[in-house]
């Protein structure tokens, strides 16, 4: 049969999953079509897993027992540093060429637990370093929406593979933007939870303090399904936290949502963009929440911040890559020579760039001078944030400061590239949550481009953003 997949989402495939208008295997199917059509050129997926319709098959015996959970038959997608036992998995590195994962991330087991079909991994920026895939060692993934343009990065594969429905619904990893950013390039919902709300075991480390799985999705619902299949304590990853650990103050219909003040004078702002914020809080004003200013006055340091822990995270944590225990090996005339061959030539001009900024930062008189004063300055923007969040429910931004932009175009201007991050950051920097949603678009050279609006919420309250945001895009 033939079935409109653009139109699907994880509820409304469910319910004809459970109807029996379709069955798991014509579900899978149908995107495995979609992928062979429209991947080539996307270059979102690195691998379509083999066993896709077995899984299928797998999937629809427990449906038919009539105890199936509400995931079970939906096709999805994982992102390549997302470990899935058996398979595959390079961090979309050469240096992890030939690496099968020898265990499930929590993240995969619990989407296995829940009867998911996992259609295969997605291209990314190289150990998710990066905000546009032009960092991946298997090339860029072009924009669903014009593919002269990047999908963003670093999660840009999984963003592109649920706007162009080719999956409908993954997984990515958001380090300071990584999926909230690509998600507003795709016009797709992206949620990054509170840090220690999803577990980080089997995610390749980038930066270990801010690392943090979350979905991305056609709608807000679908994003909180899945959120709530992944979420919760893991004695695996002593980081995470239960439930218990957040604020249990009560949900409101109308609330207080806070514009960061100063947050319109950032230099560098696309019009469009400052346009369409202007416009959606007014529909937030226009749905009874009262809109404030609110003092964060550390929240410029953040993107400073970030780019000196994130290097300095990435020197130690990928250390581990030097192929003698798995992945690509270079040999030369001893040992110091092997690790120089093997570094040199698996690892991209960013990963090296970011390896040798920290190893800079963490050296004896420097470490001081920069990292312990990047901390120090963390503890201050997370007390902002604290603080912020005691005078308003929620705090909203833009989630990008421009449309989707070329590819080639910031390629060699890697400080151009890191202020892609500038509305992202902070909420890695703070361990707070947020969601991008698509809020309207941009016309560039004849092509209508998504735009995201961000809202953040403090820690362990996503239930505030599932809330406004359901109401924002008319879900309920």
């Amino acid at each position: 049969m033939s079935l409109d997949i653009t139109k699907l989402t994880i509820k409304s495939a469910a319910e004809g999953l459970r109807k029996k208008d379709f069955s798991a295997c014509e579900l899978a199917e149908s995107y495995l079509e979609r992928i062979e059509e429209r991947n080539p050129e996307r270059n979102a997926y690195l691998e379509i897993f083999e066993d896709v319709r077995a899984q299928a098959e797998a999937a629809q015996k427990t449906i038919d027992s009539g105890a199936a959970p509400l995931l079970a038959g939906i096709p999805l997608a994982m992102k390549d540093n997302i470990l899935i036992k058996g398979r595959r998995a390079s961090s979309a590195s050469k240096i992890l060429e030939g690496y099968t994962a020898a265990y499930d991330s929590t993240a995969a087991k619990k989407l296995k637990e829940a009867g998911a079909v996992f259609l295969g991994r997605t291209n990314m920026d190289e150990f998710a370093m990066g905000s546009s895939t032009e960092n991946s060692a298997f090339g860029v993934v072009t924009n669903p929406h014009d593919v002269s343009r990047v999908s963003g990065g670093s999660s840009g594969g999984s963003a592109a593979v649920v706007a162009d429905s080719m999956a409908l619904a993954s997984l990515g990893s958001d380090t300071g933007g990584s999926i909230r950013q690509p998600a507003s390039f795709c016009g797709v919902v992206g949620l990054k939870p509170t840090y220690g709300r999803v577990s980080r075991y089997g995610l390749m480390a980038m930066a270990s303090s801010l690392d943090q799985i979350g979905p991305f999705a056609k709608t807000v619902s679908d994003a909180e399904l899945i959120f709530d299949a992944i979420k919760g304590a893991d004695s695996m990853d002593s980081t995470t936290l239960p439930q218990g650990a957040f604020s249990a103050r009560p949900l409101k219909e109308k609330m207080r949502i806070g514009i960061p003040e100063g947050l319109l004078d950032i230099p560098g702002l696309d019009g469009d963009v400052r346009a369409n914020f202007e416009a959606s809080v007014a529909k937030l004003k226009a749905q009874g929440h009262e809109i404030v200013d609110v003092p964060l006055p550390y929240l410029k340091y953040s993107l400073a911040v970030y780019y000196v822990i994130v290097p300095a995270e990435v020197s130690s944590n990928l250390a581990r890559f030097d192929g003698v225990k798995y992945g690509l090996h270079k040999d030369g005339a001893n040992l110091i020579e092997d690790y120089f061959l093997t570094r040199g030539e698996g690892f991209g001009p960013e990963a090296r760039r970011r390896i040798l900024l920290g190893t800079y930062v963490l050296s004896s008189g420097y470490y001081d001078a920069y990292y312990n004063k990047a901390v120090a300055v963390r503890r201050l923007i997370e007390k902002d944030f604290a603080q912020a969040f005691e005078a308003v429910d929620a705090i909203v931004t833009p989630t990008t400061p421009s449309p989707a932009f070329k590819i080639g175009e910031k390629a060699n201007d890697p400080m151009a590239m890191y202020l892609a991050d500038i509305f992202t950051v902070p909420a890695n920097v703070g361990g707070i949550c947020g969601i991008s949603l698509p809020s309207g678009e941009a016309v560039r050279d004849g092509k209508n481009l998504p735009l995201g609006f961000q809202i953040l919420a403090g820690a362990g309250r996503e239930d505030i953003l599932f809330a406004l945001g359901k109401k924002f895009l008319g879900e309920e």
